[in-house]
């Protein structure tokens, strides 16, 4: 007769050996998360481990939150974390270790509408306003690859502007211009 105890034991024991394969296919997760910035309207520059032991960091975020404010109206807002997770998957997507050169970040409305008057390539409702959008580009990564690479991920809007040189992420629903 087997006990309550042993059956337990036999059980676990099993499910253990069960779930191994699917344990083992799950790819390591980085014990940390690192990015690197340089706004190039402010010169700030910033290095920052923003998540670590399988959580965000907050004063981390606060220097990336900081440093992505609205320069022209001094404002800044809490981004939104999945965009810095974004830039993460991006940047090991392709293969870059340089700090991202950010052109826009957060903007207040009152930014956004100035901006938007004077061109036709800001939108009136940008996710820039939400926190959840940034213009960037990454040294030594052609601009079309840095945007082949955002469109691979199929994880929000990817903008890109070859022009002005440079990349739209953000985390809204999926779509490309």
């Amino acid at each position: 007769m087997i006990s309550r105890r042993n059956f337990l034991k036999a059980a676990s024991g099993a499910a253990a050996v069960i779930l191994t394969p699917t344990v083992l296919a799950k790819p390591a997760q980085p014990a940390e998360r690192v990015l690197q910035f340089h706004n190039l309207h402010t010169g700030e520059s910033l290095k920052a481990t923003y998540w670590a032991e399988g959580q965000y960091i907050a004063e981390e975020l606060t220097a990336i939150d900081h440093l992505l404010r609205d320069f022209r109206a001094d404002e800044m807002i809490k981004m939104d974390r999945r965009l810095y997770d974004l830039l993460y998957v991006l940047q090991q997507q392709v293969s870059s270790k340089s700090s991202f050169q950010v052109i826009s970040g957060y903007r207040s409305p009152a930014t956004n509408a100035a901006l938007n008057r004077n061109s036709s390539g800001v939108a009136k409702r940008s996710l820039h306003m939400q926190g959840k959008a940034i213009d960037i580009r990454l040294p030594g990564v052609e601009l079309k690859n840095l945007r082949k690479a955002a469109l691979s991920l199929n994880a929000g809007g990817v903008g890109y502007y070859p022009k002005s040189n440079f990349v739209h992420v953000d985390t809204g629903r999926p779509r490309f211009w």
